[in-house]
Order: C-alpha cells, then sequence, then structure tokens
C-alpha cells in the first residue's frame, strides 16, 4: 500500500502535538518552580549548581522540541516509534521534575537535595544522551553521518561524565561539569541552530 505524502505529513503531524504537550509540561514545570524559589527565596537556601542544571534542562527541552523538527524526514510512523520518541520527551519531563520538585521539605536545602538525589538525575540523564543518539539516527541515515562525529562524542562524553555525577558528590566535580555542560549546549545551539 502507497503512503501519500500527505499521510506521511499527517503522521508527523500527530506526533509534533503529542511531542508539543509534554515539552510543554516540561517547561511549564520548570518555569513554575523557578517562580516559587523566586517567591520565597527564604524557604531553602538555594545552590547554584542545581539551578545551573535546572537551566540546562531548560536548554535541552528547548534544543530536543528545535531537533525533532527532523521526524518530518520519517518516511513510515510505527506504533514502536511512535512510543520510543513518546518515552524519550516523558524521560525529559521526568529529569525537569527531578531538577526541580515540587516539594524539597525533607531536605536540608536545594543542596543536599541535589546530591541526595542526584544519583536518579545523572543515572536519567546518562540515559537520555544515549537515547538520543537513537533518535538522531531514527531522522535518517544522512542526518545521522552529518551529525554523528559530534554528536557521538557528546553524548559519549556527557554519558561517562554523568556517571561519574552520580557517583561522586565532589563539589568542585559537580561545579565545572555543570558549567562545562551549560556552556557546551550554548556554543552547539549557537552552531548548529541557525536554520530549522
Amino acid at each position: 500500500m502507497a503512503t501519500s505524502v500527505d499521510a506521511l505529513s499527517q503522521g508527523f503531524i500527530h506526533m509534533r502535538i503529542v511531542l508539543g504537550m509534554v515539552v510543554g509540561l516540561g517547561l511549564t514545570h520548570l518555569l513554575r518552580q523557578l517562580a516559587r524559589i523566586i517567591e520565597h527565596p527564604g524557604r531553602k537556601r538555594v545552590y547554584w549548581v542545581h539551578l545551573v542544571w535546572a537551566g540546562s534542562m531548560f536548554l535541552y527541552l528547548l534544543s530536543f522540541w528545535w531537533w525533532e523538527y527532523r521526524l518530518s524526514l520519517v518516511t513510515q510512523w510505527t506504533f514502536n516509534l511512535y512510543l520510543f520518541v513518546t518515552l524519550y520527551a516523558l524521560l525529559l519531563y521526568l529529569l525537569c521534575t527531578l531538577v526541580l520538585p515540587e516539594n524539597i521539605d525533607e531536605y536540608a536545602d536545594w543542596r543536599d537535595y541535589f546530591y541526595q538525589r542526584r544519583a536518579w538525575f545523572f543515572g536519567l540523564l546518562a540515559l537520555a544522551y544515549v537515547i538520543d543518539l537513537a533518535d538522531t539516527r531514527i531522522k535518517g541515515a544522512t542526518y545521522f553521518a552529518a551529525l554523528a562525529p559530534e554528536m557521538l562524542a557528546r553524548d559519549l562524553a556527557f554519558d561517562a561524565f554523568s556517571l561519574i555525577a552520580l557517583a561522586t558528590r565532589n563539589a568542585t566535580y559537580h561545579a565545572v561539569f555543570a558549567l562545562a555542560g551549560l556552556a557546551y549546549q550554548l556554543l552547539f545551539i549557537v552552531r548548529q541552530f541557525e536554520v530549522l
């Protein structure tokens, strides 16, 4: 059965709507929790490294949404592909809820929360970067080949650094990783996001 261009377009539009809802929830969650921190600065002491990771997740969501436009290159949508991409988006939402949770009453402050929950956050972040490679491959061999050298190095580096981060409480390591990761994300965006 031949698939019309119109049908392909509809499949992509459907996927974009689902992804838009999940990304929108993630962005809303991050902004709502950041607003709570601003509204009640004395409630819990803020930890700047933690806020850098919140900013990093904000950028990850935006870049995910930007790059998922390339799913328009997919010529055949299957339920497994739909499930994979949806679960990737949900993983990013989960990371947003972990980096800025609704409530940290059982923790002394944001620093305490960050270090006690770091294994979950960095474990899932490492998983997200593994999934990112598969997600990039889904968009086609030509697309993957164009980005593969840098993306492979980036994703493997983020995986390795995340695995170290989940194992160590070293504040200097976490500060350097957070700042270097955010700086790399910003440079990648400037270099790669000129046109959709």
